[in-house]
């Protein structure tokens, strides 16, 4: 399923080298073949897709990321962001899902101990998947971390704490989580503090909570988790106080989310093609027979698809950026700000497709046994994820 496929010629077709083309392919075999059949069903049970992500595991998506020299492919930002988009195209909790495993691998192997990137590059390839605990309820941008990290005499930690929207983590094999050691921070730098650790899932003490209940980006499975008096040795040891966290992380969270947002949008019009041809009737006004004719109905789809199409040359581009800041070519202002703006332009262009297919099918589409919610439902849940209007703001100044 490629993008020319959906858009006919709108979007245009992207180069890839043999490394990306050969995950792509693969890729777009396992969302016909295996995502696409279980997307609906898995965003009806509410809870984490683990055959879609079994499927999934046994491809070469899980090390895309990882370097060539830990046995990866290395492939570029820009793949990446393609990846997420088209598994969003069909099931964007799995996109999510991905996408934190993607980035976790990328991020952690810039600040982890020596002897931690050899390990997470043979985790990997034993088809190990990485969640993510790192948000807390009631905590403002200033306040340290409540989720503590305590020096043991062995040279690990004892964790204890509490942890909102893990995406990830309910099915994952191994944890992120961001604690706070309050023995490691300074005055110069209080980030200094801040301790990554990747804790197996059945660790004694980790509890992980099945309480994850949204409009939308239900497979995510993003509910609560509870550490408490979590043992990690030093071989779960993340990050090296100093190095960690990376100063362009959380933009290239945001070109993740533009990406999967393009995806829903795209997954959308998708969607909604075959009712307008089957089902849809044209205005009386139109003096048309089918609906596929009707100039109002041509008109609103262009729009859409116009918009999306530019959201996403937006966001793909933000992936050569991420590529080129990481060789040290571009500052992250010249980074961040193109990414708000993809941001932005790929959250207004997911909400108008995904609420403006009703408006191209017709009543009907809103009937209670039609799954075009589902669409919607994805966009709007996924876009209060970093208020957009934050994005606006900061490119206004």
């Amino acid at each position: 399923m490629s993008l020319t496929s959906i858009l006919g010629k709108i979007v245009p077709a992207q180069t890839w080298n043999n490394a990306e083309a050969e995950v792509l392919q693969q890729l777009d075999s396992l969302i016909e073949q295996q995502l696409r059949p279980l997307a609906f069903s898995n965003d009806k049970s509410g809870r984490y897709p683990t055959a879609s992500m079994t499927a999934l595991k046994q491809t070469a998506l899980l090390r895309a990321a990882l370097p060539v020299d830990l046995g990866g492919l290395g492939v570029g930002h820009r793949c990446s962001l393609e990846i997420q988009m088209r598994l969003a195209c069909v099931d964007s909790a799995v996109a999510q899902l991905y996408k934190v495993h993607e980035e976790l691998l990328r991020e952690v192997l810039h600040y982890c101990p020596a002897f931690q990137r050899e390990r997470i590059g043979k985790l990997v390839l034993q088809y190990q998947i990485l969640g993510l605990a790192v948000a807390e309820p009631n905590r403002s941008a200033v306040d340290p971390l409540k989720t503590t990290a305590t020096p043991t005499a062995s040279g690990g930690f004892v964790v204890d704490g509490f942890k909102i929207y893990t995406t990830g983590a309910a099915e994952a094999d191994h944890i992120a989580t961001w604690a706070w050691n309050a023995a490691s921070a300074t005055a110069e730098s209080p980030v200094h503090g801040m301790q990554m650790l990747l804790i197996p899932r059945g660790t004694p003490g980790v509890t992980v909570n099945r309480d994850w209940d949204a409009l939308g980006q239900r497979a995510t499975d993003s509910g609560s988790i509870k550490f408490d008096k979590v043992q990690c040795p030093p071989e779960w040891i993340a990050s090296v106080p100093g190095k960690a966290p990376l100063i362009h992380s959380s933009v290239r969270y945001q070109a993740g989310f533009a990406a999967v947002l393009c995806g829903i949008g795209f997954g959308a019009l998708t969607a909604a093609v075959p009712y307008i041809n089957e089902r849809s009737r044209p205005w009386a006004q139109a003096g048309m027979e089918k609906a596929t004719a009707d100039p109002m109905i041509l008109r609103s789809a262009g729009e859409l698809a116009a918009d999306l199409a530019v959201a996403w040359a937006a966001t793909l581009q933000c992936g050569a950026l991420l590529d080129a800041f990481e060789r040290g070519e571009i500052d992250r202002a010249q980074l961040a700000l193109p990414i708000s703006a993809a941001k932005s332009a790929a959250s207004r262009a997911a909400m108008a497709a995904t609420g403006g297919i009703h408006a191209l099918m017709g009543t009907g589409s809103i009937g209670g046994k039609t799954t075009f919610d589902y669409w919607w439902r994805n966009a709007r849940t996924l876009s209060l994820h970093d208020p957009v209007e934050w994005k606006n703001h900061e490119l206004g100044k």
